[in-house]
Protein backbone atom coordinates (compact mmCIF):
# COMPACT_ATOMS: atom_id res chain seq x y z
CA UNK A 1 0.00 0.00 0.00
CA UNK A 2 3.05 2.26 0.22
CA UNK A 3 4.26 4.45 3.04
CA UNK A 4 1.43 6.23 4.83
CA UNK A 5 1.26 7.94 8.20
CA UNK A 6 -0.37 6.11 11.09
CA UNK A 7 -3.08 7.03 13.58
CA UNK A 8 -4.98 10.24 13.19
CA UNK A 9 -3.10 11.03 10.00
CA UNK A 10 -4.92 8.17 8.30
CA UNK A 11 -8.34 9.71 8.87
CA UNK A 12 -10.03 11.64 6.12
CA UNK A 13 -10.71 15.25 6.96
CA UNK A 14 -12.85 18.12 5.72
CA UNK A 15 -14.75 17.82 2.48
CA UNK A 16 -13.26 14.44 1.55
CA UNK A 17 -14.62 12.86 4.74
CA UNK A 18 -18.06 14.37 4.23
CA UNK A 19 -18.18 13.16 0.65
CA UNK A 20 -17.13 9.65 1.69
CA UNK A 21 -19.78 9.43 4.40
CA UNK A 22 -22.50 10.67 2.08
CA UNK A 23 -21.33 8.24 -0.56
CA UNK A 24 -21.44 5.35 1.88
CA UNK A 25 -24.99 6.22 2.79
CA UNK A 26 -26.02 6.30 -0.87
CA UNK A 27 -24.01 3.18 -1.68
CA UNK A 28 -26.98 0.82 -1.69
CA UNK A 29 -28.80 2.53 -4.53
CA UNK A 30 -29.85 0.27 -7.39
CA UNK A 31 -28.67 -2.76 -5.45
CA UNK A 32 -31.08 -5.41 -6.65
CA UNK A 33 -34.45 -6.21 -8.17
CA UNK A 34 -35.03 -9.08 -5.75
CA UNK A 35 -35.15 -8.44 -2.00
CA UNK A 36 -33.87 -11.66 -0.47
CA UNK A 37 -32.82 -10.15 2.85
CA UNK A 38 -34.76 -9.58 6.02
CA UNK A 39 -32.50 -7.33 8.13
CA UNK A 40 -33.59 -5.44 11.22
CA UNK A 41 -35.57 -2.32 10.41
CA UNK A 42 -36.16 0.97 12.17
CA UNK A 43 -34.61 4.37 12.65
CA UNK A 44 -31.17 3.78 14.12
CA UNK A 45 -32.49 0.58 15.68
CA UNK A 46 -29.80 -0.89 17.88
CA UNK A 47 -29.05 -4.24 19.42
CA UNK A 48 -26.78 -2.43 21.85
CA UNK A 49 -24.81 -4.24 24.53
CA UNK A 50 -26.88 -6.68 26.60
CA UNK A 51 -26.08 -6.61 30.29
CA UNK A 52 -25.12 -10.30 30.32
CA UNK A 53 -22.51 -9.98 27.55
CA UNK A 54 -19.00 -9.69 28.96
CA UNK A 55 -16.91 -8.04 26.26
CA UNK A 56 -13.11 -8.40 26.31
CA UNK A 57 -10.77 -5.48 26.88
CA UNK A 58 -9.56 -3.59 23.83
CA UNK A 59 -6.12 -4.49 22.49
CA UNK A 60 -3.82 -1.56 21.85
CA UNK A 61 -3.57 -0.65 18.14
CA UNK A 62 -0.63 -1.90 16.10
CA UNK A 63 1.02 -0.71 12.90
CA UNK A 64 -1.78 -2.11 10.76
CA UNK A 65 -1.61 -4.27 7.64
CA UNK A 66 -3.78 -4.68 4.58
CA UNK A 67 -6.60 -7.21 4.99
CA UNK A 68 -6.77 -10.33 2.87
CA UNK A 69 -9.63 -12.33 4.40
CA UNK A 70 -12.46 -11.88 6.87
CA UNK A 71 -14.06 -14.69 8.89
CA UNK A 72 -17.16 -14.33 11.08
CA UNK A 73 -18.03 -17.78 12.38
CA UNK A 74 -21.36 -16.72 13.92
CA UNK A 75 -22.59 -15.49 10.53
CA UNK A 76 -20.91 -18.20 8.42
CA UNK A 77 -18.87 -15.56 6.61
CA UNK A 78 -15.56 -16.65 5.08
CA UNK A 79 -14.59 -14.22 2.36
CA UNK A 80 -11.60 -12.67 0.62
CA UNK A 81 -11.11 -8.92 1.06
CA UNK A 82 -10.02 -6.63 -1.77
CA UNK A 83 -9.06 -2.94 -1.63
CA UNK A 84 -11.53 -0.54 -3.20
CA UNK A 85 -11.58 3.19 -3.87
CA UNK A 86 -14.37 5.68 -4.41
CA UNK A 87 -16.69 5.69 -7.38
CA UNK A 88 -17.71 8.78 -9.35
CA UNK A 89 -20.44 9.54 -6.83
CA UNK A 90 -18.06 9.56 -3.87
CA UNK A 91 -19.15 6.16 -2.53
CA UNK A 92 -16.85 3.30 -1.61
CA UNK A 93 -16.88 1.21 -4.77
CA UNK A 94 -17.95 -2.29 -3.67
CA UNK A 95 -16.85 -5.45 -5.46
CA UNK A 96 -18.88 -6.11 -8.61
CA UNK A 97 -22.03 -8.23 -8.35
CA UNK A 98 -20.19 -10.95 -10.26
CA UNK A 99 -18.02 -11.22 -7.13
CA UNK A 100 -20.81 -10.88 -4.56
CA UNK A 101 -18.97 -13.20 -2.17
CA UNK A 102 -16.07 -10.74 -1.82
CA UNK A 103 -15.77 -7.96 0.78
CA UNK A 104 -14.44 -4.53 -0.18
CA UNK A 105 -12.08 -2.57 2.08
CA UNK A 106 -11.67 1.19 1.67
CA UNK A 107 -7.96 1.09 0.87
CA UNK A 108 -7.34 4.83 1.36
CA UNK A 109 -8.54 4.62 4.96
CA UNK A 110 -7.29 2.85 8.06
CA UNK A 111 -5.82 -0.63 7.86
CA UNK A 112 -7.40 -3.17 10.23
CA UNK A 113 -5.52 -3.15 13.54
CA UNK A 114 -4.20 0.39 13.48
CA UNK A 115 -5.72 3.31 15.33
CA UNK A 116 -8.78 4.54 13.45
CA UNK A 117 -11.77 2.97 11.73
CA UNK A 118 -11.28 0.45 8.93
CA UNK A 119 -14.28 0.28 6.57
CA UNK A 120 -15.52 -2.98 5.05
CA UNK A 121 -18.45 -3.02 2.62
CA UNK A 122 -20.31 -5.93 1.06
CA UNK A 123 -23.50 -6.66 -0.83
CA UNK A 124 -26.51 -8.12 0.99
CA UNK A 125 -27.89 -9.79 -2.14
CA UNK A 126 -27.94 -9.73 -5.93
CA UNK A 127 -30.72 -10.11 -8.47
CA UNK A 128 -30.79 -13.85 -7.84
CA UNK A 129 -29.08 -14.86 -4.62
CA UNK A 130 -27.83 -13.83 -1.18
CA UNK A 131 -24.44 -12.12 -1.06
CA UNK A 132 -21.56 -12.04 1.40
CA UNK A 133 -23.26 -9.86 4.06
CA UNK A 134 -26.70 -11.43 3.77
CA UNK A 135 -26.66 -12.31 7.49
CA UNK A 136 -24.86 -9.20 8.73
CA UNK A 137 -27.93 -7.82 10.51
CA UNK A 138 -27.90 -10.97 12.69
CA UNK A 139 -24.57 -10.00 14.27
CA UNK A 140 -24.60 -9.64 18.05
CA UNK A 141 -22.31 -7.95 20.57
CA UNK A 142 -19.61 -10.42 21.54
CA UNK A 143 -19.30 -11.99 18.08
CA UNK A 144 -15.73 -12.35 16.84
CA UNK A 145 -14.54 -11.00 13.49
CA UNK A 146 -11.16 -12.37 12.39
CA UNK A 147 -9.20 -10.47 9.75
CA UNK A 148 -6.23 -12.19 8.15
CA UNK A 149 -3.70 -9.56 7.09
CA UNK A 150 -0.94 -9.29 4.50
CA UNK A 151 1.81 -9.65 7.12
CA UNK A 152 0.51 -13.11 8.07
CA UNK A 153 -1.11 -11.96 11.30
CA UNK A 154 -4.74 -12.30 12.32
CA UNK A 155 -6.46 -9.33 13.94
CA UNK A 156 -9.41 -10.31 16.10
CA UNK A 157 -12.24 -7.80 16.53
CA UNK A 158 -15.18 -8.03 18.92
CA UNK A 159 -18.58 -6.73 17.86
CA UNK A 160 -19.90 -4.16 20.34
CA UNK A 161 -22.71 -2.45 18.42
CA UNK A 162 -25.19 -3.31 15.66
CA UNK A 163 -27.36 -0.56 14.20
CA UNK A 164 -29.71 0.02 11.30
CA UNK A 165 -29.80 3.62 10.11
CA UNK A 166 -32.75 4.73 8.01
CA UNK A 167 -32.07 7.24 5.27
CA UNK A 168 -34.39 9.77 6.88
CA UNK A 169 -32.60 9.75 10.24
CA UNK A 170 -29.06 9.01 9.14
CA UNK A 171 -26.23 10.28 11.37
CA UNK A 172 -22.88 9.91 9.61
CA UNK A 173 -20.81 10.54 12.74
CA UNK A 174 -22.60 7.83 14.72
CA UNK A 175 -22.56 5.41 11.82
CA UNK A 176 -18.95 5.69 10.71
CA UNK A 177 -17.07 7.82 13.23
CA UNK A 178 -14.83 6.23 15.89
CA UNK A 179 -16.48 5.20 19.14
CA UNK A 180 -13.22 5.71 21.03
CA UNK A 181 -10.37 7.65 19.44
CA UNK A 182 -7.60 5.53 20.97
CA UNK A 183 -8.86 2.20 19.60
CA UNK A 184 -8.48 0.22 16.39
CA UNK A 185 -12.04 -0.21 15.13
CA UNK A 186 -13.82 -1.93 12.27
CA UNK A 187 -17.09 -1.16 10.49
CA UNK A 188 -18.94 -3.76 8.45
CA UNK A 189 -21.57 -2.12 6.23
CA UNK A 190 -24.32 -3.38 3.96
CA UNK A 191 -27.84 -2.49 2.83
CA UNK A 192 -30.78 -2.95 5.18
CA UNK A 193 -34.40 -2.16 5.77
CA UNK A 194 -36.62 -3.01 2.82
CA UNK A 195 -36.02 -2.79 -0.89
CA UNK A 196 -38.01 0.03 -2.50
CA UNK A 197 -38.72 -1.07 -6.05
CA UNK A 198 -39.89 2.40 -7.08
CA UNK A 199 -36.56 4.05 -6.27
CA UNK A 200 -34.39 0.97 -6.77
CA UNK A 201 -32.80 1.42 -3.33
CA UNK A 202 -32.83 -0.05 0.13
CA UNK A 203 -34.35 2.09 2.86
CA UNK A 204 -31.51 1.70 5.37
CA UNK A 205 -27.96 0.57 6.04
CA UNK A 206 -26.80 -2.04 8.53
CA UNK A 207 -23.67 -0.89 10.37
CA UNK A 208 -21.83 -3.37 12.59
CA UNK A 209 -19.13 -1.88 14.80
CA UNK A 210 -16.26 -3.84 16.30
CA UNK A 211 -13.00 -3.08 18.08
CA UNK A 212 -9.59 -4.77 18.13
CA UNK A 213 -9.48 -7.29 20.98
CA UNK A 214 -6.59 -9.56 20.02
CA UNK A 215 -3.65 -10.11 17.66
CA UNK A 216 -2.11 -13.41 16.61
CA UNK A 217 1.30 -13.44 14.97
CA UNK A 218 1.55 -9.64 14.76
CA UNK A 219 4.74 -8.31 13.29
CA UNK A 220 4.86 -5.34 15.63
CA UNK A 221 2.85 -2.85 17.61
CA UNK A 222 2.44 0.88 17.80
CA UNK A 223 0.79 2.71 20.67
Amino acid sequence: MGDRSQGAGRLLTGVAWVVLLLGLWLWGRGATDLNLSSPTTGDAAAVGRPADVDLPAAHHPDAGAAPQRVDIAALKVRAPVVPRGLDAGGAVDPPPYARAGVVGWYGAGAEPGERGTALFVGHVDTDTRPAVFYHLSEAKPGDTVRVTRADGSVAEFTVDDVRVFSRENFDAAKAYGPHQSDRAELRLITCGGRFDRASGTYTANVVVSAYLSGLNGAAGTAG
